[in-house]
């Protein structure tokens, strides 16, 4: 069965790129503008991967990964993330520790712009993992 990838971006023409990419290898894709959408669709549609933007509106994607530490989210845990932004690893991580006092908790982190075939390659070993644990 095709894997189902959650796909959060507040930039259409990322979304459809993304989309474009993951569909051309058969993924089936969901998409969000917002955090609020994405924690929505986290539930409603059970990915088995989530690509994750940090800067959008309403609820960015730090807001998604502190509220993805809630025990209420536990069941979502073994969803794999992978951040995709312009923001610079470093900066962003800093950013959370700062905010939360935690680690980024998330699994690969691709910034943009971005070659289809890395994404791919980091999705499908996240994929992998997944299915290993």
């Amino acid at each position: 069965m095709a894997k189902k990838i959650l796909v959060v971006d507040d930039d259409p023409d990322i979304l459809d790129a993304v989309t474009m990419i993951l569909e051309s290898q058969d993924y089936k894709v969901v998409t969000a503008r917002d955090g609020i959408e994405a924690l929505a669709n986290l539930k409603a549609e059970k990915p088995d991967l989530m690509v994750l933007d940090l800067l959008m509106p309403k609820m960015d994607g730090w807001a998604v990964c502190k509220e993805l530490q809630d025990p209420r989210w536990s069941k979502y845990r073994d969803v794999p993330i992978l951040i995709l932004t312009s923001v610079r690893e470093e900066a962003s991580r800093r950013r959370y520790e700062l905010e939360t006092g935690l680690e980024l908790d998330v699994d690969d982190y691709v910034e943009k712009p971005f070659s289809p075939d890395i994404l791919l390659e980091r999705v499908k070993q996240l994929i992998k993992k997944k299915e290993k644990s």
